[in-house]
């Protein structure tokens, strides 16, 4: 049986799981480094504690999570900021991009690339938030009715949002379209 190595099987399939529990792990690590600078390293403040709870209910580990608290807390912390982009997708969904990024600039031409290889663009501010309902969490949900989504477009709005949601900026990723209103990044691993 040349050729068939179990171990490379597995291997494989480790380096696929581990590459994507890497990408959970670093955006939370992101997301608690800003929350650790807003509230200046109390682990008490809400939003801090939020995002350690959500941090550790993936399997987060300790040192990480404190690794990016002292992080948030160091006098050369990096200038992290949340930015919230909207646009309409395929079939008319309403689409809502949270990104955690250090250069504002370089995150809006890169999702405004992406969008354009899916022949979109990014809408104004504002022209697709009234469809959400915005929670203290920062999360959003949409509200009824929901958008149908003609079959036609159904892969192409699941392809675009995995191309969004791979993106190392993007947080999350909420849409109005019946049957993804609930697609989230930090659902993974």
């Amino acid at each position: 049986m040349a050729g068939h190595s179990k171990w490379a099987q597995i291997k494989r399939q480790k380096a696929v799981t581990d590459g994507a529990r890497a990408r959970v792990f670093a955006r939370f690590a992101r997301l608690i480094t800003l929350e650790a600078k807003k509230a200046a390293g109390n682990t008490n403040d809400p939003g801090l504690k939020a995002a350690i709870e959500r941090a550790k209910k993936v399997n987060m580990p300790k040192e990480n999570i404190e690794r990016a608290v002292a992080k948030g807390t160091s006098k050369d912390a990096s200038s992290l900021e949340q930015v919230t982009y909207e646009c309409y997708g395929p079939g008319g969904a309403a689409i809502i991009v949270d990104a955690l990024t250090d250069n504002r600039n370089r995150t809006t031409q890169e999702l405004k690339h992406l969008l354009s290889k899916n022949e979109l663009e990014l809408a104004a501010p504002g022209s697709a938030l009234w469809a959400f309902q915005k929670h203290p969490d920062g999360s959003f949900t949409p509200h009824e009715p929901l958008t149908e989504v003609d079959a036609s477009f159904e892969d192409a709005l699941s392809a675009l949002l995995s191309l969004l949601d791979e993106h190392d900026d993007v947080q999350r990723v909420f849409t109005n379209a019946r049957g993804y209103e609930t697609t989230e990044s930090d659902d993974e691993a």
